[in-house]
């Protein structure tokens, strides 16, 4: 496995076919320390684009990515935004684009700037805005979601731009957004006012994870989503629990029974009508996932199946918040009200609008005790399939190997990034690969968040040798 700062080995077998491996592992390595620093730098800067966060550092964000972009050549340099259904500005995006030579085709390289807020900060063991190396991981908030992505891309595209010269011709257009982390709320606007400027052959979403440090992955799934919200009331308003308590139950109590409903006795998602598959091409040991996961000891693990398609091809059902009065001003009423936000995970094939119904009617014909539930719909994005047989990941695969010298992984990811679903609807015959920069120590999201930083040299050359090969063979290589 390559220590953090060791450089990627140049002992390559000449040329890959027309890609130059060797010239391109030295531009990475020659520029390697200059990339870190520019990563170092935007993880200083704390570009929330929630409405509670100061908008002037998101600004700062793409002003800064701007320059780097305009330090890598390209001419055409925009930061754009679209104005949300409030009427508010969304994040603003930075646009490059490079047009393709005469032939060639063009590739969309995607990251995004913005961060998650740190959260509590005496869970980090360092600055959540100052990068700091410990141990071969660079930590910071966004070290590794997403600016990692962004420094990939442009460190790639100078590695390849240096050594091609005149001969690469083929077309590139950065599209870094400022509003991932707060649901792309203009996402599809923005793709609709530039559906020129951003229309490209292939789109490279730099937004993952690998397999595990020192193994590459292509992520070839990502499952759906639907989240949104249903109340339990069964009462008017709150009344004295000693004078009242007994003859009906309080709203926490029946929310908890309902949402108890949602799984049975193996934890399995219990709503009907949900795509579940079992096949899956690789396997996670269940001593992986537990580590990976911290789960605590004696904790039973839920559902059916392998580990893998429990996470990647089968639904998951998360409550991730709850209107309750908390613990310390708590008083002795019968609380009327209480609220669940719901996260749905959703298998690849299945339909987010009739899984949002299936919940729906799971959740209402499940009412407790006769309580008045309401049900709230929220957000919902379709699952995502790569064709791995398609020539740019073909090519991709061959990368990750080439860079890292083991066999990339294909792999489903749990999550989602609805987003995606866009950009198959405006630009349908795009071939889209996912990649990314991240481990399963990555803890995007969490406190202590981190890039392996040895791994992030092998995803740089990884992107360099994909450049390459697509600008020298195409996509009928």
């Amino acid at each position: 496995m390559t220590s953090a700062h060791a450089e990627i080995p140049q002992n390559k077998q000449g040329l890959a076919g027309n890609t130059p491996v060797e010239a391109l592992s030295g531009a990475v390595n020659d520029s390697f320390d200059t990339t870190l620093g520019s990563l170092k730098d935007l993880v200083g800067i704390p570009g929330i684009a929630w409405p509670s966060f100061d908008p002037n550092e998101l600004d700062r964000s793409a002003e800064a990515v701007a320059a780097l972009v305009k330090a890598s050549g390209m001419e055409d340099v925009r930061i754009l935004r679209c104005i949300k259904t409030d009427g508010t500005p969304g994040g603003p995006a930075v646009v490059a684009r490079r047009p393709a030579a005469e032939g060639k085709p063009t590739i969309l390289l995607y990251a995004h700037h913005d961060v998650q807020p740190p959260g509590d900060s005496s869970l980090w063991n360092s600055e959540p805005f100052v990068a700091e190396e410990r141990e071969g991981r660079l930590y910071g908030r966004g070290a590794a979601d997403d600016k990692a992505g962004i420094m990939a891309h442009l460190a790639a595209y100078n590695a390849v731009t240096k050594v091609l010269g005149d001969d690469f011709g083929l077309g590139v257009t950065f599209f870094f957004e400022g509003e991932e982390e707060a649901g792309s709320p203009t996402f599809r606007t923005f793709l609709e006012e530039h559906q020129e400027l951003l229309r490209a052959d292939v789109i490279v979403v730099a937004d993952s994870s690998n397999w595990k440090v020192g193994v590459p992955a292509l992520t070839t799934s990502l499952r759906g989503l639907v989240d949104g919200t249903f109340e339990v009331r069964v009462l008017d308003h709150a009344v004295h629990s000693g004078m009242f308590g007994g003859p009906v139950l309080d709203a926490p109590t029946l929310l908890s029974r309902l949402i108890a409903t949602l799984h049975d006795d193996d934890g399995k998602v219990a709503v009907e009508g949900l795509v579940a598959r079992d096949e899956v091409a690789v396997d996670l040991a269940e001593e992986d996932y537990r580590a990976d996961a911290s789960v605590l000891e004696g904790v039973k693990l839920a559902g059916a199946g392998t580990i893998a398609s429990r996470l990647w091809t089968k639904p998951a059902l998360s409550i991730i918040g709850m209107d309750v009065p908390s613990v310390d001003v708590a008083s002795n009423t019968l609380i009327p009200a209480a609220r669940a936000k719901f996260s749905m995970r959703l298998a690849p094939g299945q339909d987010p609008a009739v899984a949002m119904d299936a919940l729906k009617s799971h959740v209402e014909s499940n009412a407790p005790f006769g309580a008045k539930v309401t049900f709230t719909p929220g957000e919902r994005g379709n699952a995502f399939s790569t064709d791995t047989s398609s020539a740019a990941a073909r090519v991709a695969l061959w990368a990750l190997g080439e860079s890292w010298g083991v066999q990339p992984v294909e792999m489903g990811i749990g999550g989602s990034i609805p987003f995606i679903a866009d950009l198959m609807d405006v630009y349908p015959d795009v071939q889209i690969l996912v990649t990314g920069v991240e481990d399963p120590d990555s803890r995007a999201h969490s406190a202590n968040e981190s890039l392996h930083i040895g791994d992030f040299r092998h995803a740089v050359l990884a992107e360099a040798l994909m450049l390459a090969k697509l600008n020298a063979e195409g996509l009928e290589g």
